[in-house]
C-alpha cells in the first residue's frame, strides 16, 4: 500500500497545483491574485458572508483571509461592515466594482480552465465527482476520530524535535 498511497497522493498534489498554476495565469491577466479570485468569485451573485463561512467556502486559510479582503477593500472591491448577528466578527460583500469584476472576470477565468476539461463527457464528470467526494469524506472521517490527527510519538520525532 505504501507505494500505491504515495503515488496517488502526488499525482492528486500535482494535479491540483498544476491547476492552480494554470488558473493563476489566466487570474493574473485581470489584475487578481488566485485567492482575491476565490473570495470575489465566492461572493459573487451573494448578499456577502461572515468571515467565517467566507473562509469556510474558500481555498484561503483564515491566516491569510484578512490580508486578502484588506488588499481587496483597497482596490474598492468588496466592503466589510461589522456582522450584525456577531459584533465580533465582519460581514463581507462585493461593491458595485467588485460586481462588475465579477461578472466580467469569473466566466473569463471559468471557461478558461473548463477547457482542461472540455474532452470529459459525463460520465468522466461523475467518475470524477464521485472519486473525489468519497476521498473528502474520508479525510474528513479522519479528522474527526479522536487521536487521529496525532500520530504516536516516535524516537525519531523525538531526536528532530531535539535538533532544533
Amino acid at each position: 500500500m505504501g507505494e500505491r498511497y504515495l503515488k496517488s497522493i502526488r499525482l492528486l498534489a500535482e494535479c491540483m497545483q498544476g491547476f492552480e498554476r494554470l488558473s493563476g495565469e489566466h487570474v493574473r491577466q485581470f489584475g487578481l491574485t488566485h485567492a482575491q479570485f476565490d473570495i470575489i468569485a465566492t461572493l459573487g451573485n451573494t448578499p456577502g458572508m461572515a468571515y467565517k463561512e467566507l473562509g469556510e467556502k474558500t481555498l484561503i486559510t483564515k491566516g491569510t483571509l484578512t490580508g486578502v479582503i484588506d488588499r481587496l477593500e483597497q482596490k474598492g472591491l468588496v466592503a466589510r461592515a461589522r456582522n450584525s448577528d456577531d459584533k465580533r466578527s465582519y460581514f463581507v460583500s462585493l461593491t458595485g466594482n467588485g460586481e462588475r469584476v465579477f461578472a466580467d472576470v469569473f466566466p473569463k477565468v471559468t471557461a478558461e480552465g473548463g477547457k482542461v476539461f472540455a474532452h470529459f463527457s459525463d460520465a468522466d464528470y461523475a467518475s470524477l465527482e464521485q472519486t473525489l467526494s468519497g476521498l473528502k469524506q474520508l479525510i474528513a472521517a479522519g479528522r474527526s476520530i479522536p487521536g487521529a490527527s496525532r500520530a504516536p510519538r516516535t524516537s525519531t520525532d523525538k531526536k528532530e524535535k531535539e535538533r532544533y
